[in-house]
């Protein structure tokens, strides 16, 4: 018996996921893009990434024939409007943000604010996978805004990550034996 749909949605929205922006550029130069939740590391070496499409996303034929893209992980600050915004089915979600051209993969549209890092990628292949595309880009340039915090979302819910403060009990623990090898 097959998962119904209700069942997958309740199953994967019930773990809080970073939020993406993926980017392209369509045959006729205009930037394009889609918020993404299904994203994943594949391989260090080659530096290699996986990016989940649907196959009635419009923005497929664009990445599929453009052979480049930008995966931009957000942050929390500013990230929860892009990410509404690339969300939408508008085919003006570039207009008034800022975004530059890539640098190693200079056709890949780069947006420069609300992003925490990202990664300019040529397609390296494409899989069907029932309704869906999986695209695996070779990483060839990576930023990261390490003073930013992630955008998370969780049932319909975006949120900032808190990192948990270490308790100080376990930090005097840890320096205690460090301390005891010196």
């Amino acid at each position: 018996m097959a998962v119904e749909p209700e069942a997958f949605r309740d199953f994967f929205g019930s773990v809080p996921t970073a939020v993406a922006v993926v980017t392209t550029v369509g045959a006729d130069g205009r930037p394009l893009g889609f918020t993404c939740s299904a994203f994943s590391a594949v391989s260090l070496d080659p530096a290699l990434l996986l990016v989940c499409v649907d196959e009635r996303s419009r923005t497929l034929p664009a990445l599929l024939g453009s052979e480049v893209f930008a995966l931009h992980l957000l942050a929390a600050e500013g990230g929860e409007e892009l990410a509404r915004t690339f969300a939408g089915r508008s085919d003006r979600k570039f207009d008034g943000l800022a975004w530059r051209h890539g640098e190693s993969v200079p056709s890949s549209p780069v947006l420069r604010e609300g992003v925490l890092a990202h990664a300019e990628c040529a397609l390296e292949s494409s899989v069907r996978a029932g309704d869906h595309r999986l695209l695996i880009g070779r990483m060839e340039r990576v930023l990261v805004r390490e003073e930013a915090r992630p955008l998370l979302y969780r049932r319909g819910a975006f949120t900032a990550w808190e990192a948990a403060p270490v308790a100080e009990t376990a930090v005097e623990a840890v320096t205690a034996r460090v301390g005891a090898r010196a």
